[in-house]
């Protein structure tokens, strides 16, 4: 059931990392299907496992533990720019009242070469709210949710490869 009106949620997704990652991707804040899934990019048409297993040339993960195993083993951090908002529905545009995350405690404990962004509004609110914390500049991805119609899945993997250089050993 889609909800019409603007509600306060809380962030219950631990972020995914360990002191092996070398990359960070941030989205904005996970969506209704991902809150009742309990895990990142749970709606069936978001397209950012596909993603990620084709610019890693592997099989998309399926289950919340072959996800969080496909992203450890690749060296991939997950988490979201905010902990709490005020939100309708699944709706970026409609985000107001942030509380950020602390990714000082990713930044900390893995050697993040890079931090990328899932999408325009979670860059905008990294700039806005993590950047002067961190004082470290976030690249900016097209967003893999179904909402990105202009993007299909060829165009994202694309542009997603990015990535890749920054997983690798030696850079």
């Amino acid at each position: 059931m889609k909800k019409n009106h603007p509600e306060n949620q809380v962030h219950t997704i631990e972020p995914v990392f360990d002191s092996a990652s070398r990359i960070l991707i941030l989205g904005s804040f996970p969506s209704v299907k991902s809150r009742e899934a309990g895990f990142f990019y749970g709606h069936p048409q978001n397209r950012f496992w596909k993603v990620l297993a084709g610019i890693t040339d592997s099989e998309v993960p399926v289950t919340t533990e072959e996800k969080k195993a496909f992203l450890l083993q690749r060296h991939i951090a997950v988490w979201d720019v905010i902990a709490s908002c005020v939100i309708t529905g699944s709706s970026d545009s409609s985000i107001r009242e942030v509380v950020p995350n602390e990714i000082g405690r990713i930044l900390e404990a893995a050697p993040i070469r890079c931090i990328f962004c899932n999408g325009g509004t979670s860059y905008q609110l990294y700039r806005k709210y993590l950047y002067p914390l961190t004082g470290r500049e976030a690249v900016k991805l097209p967003s893999t949710s179904p909402a990105n119609a202009a993007w299909n899945l060829e165009k994202l993997k694309s542009e997603w490869k990015i990535c890749l250089s920054f997983m690798e050993n030696g850079v």
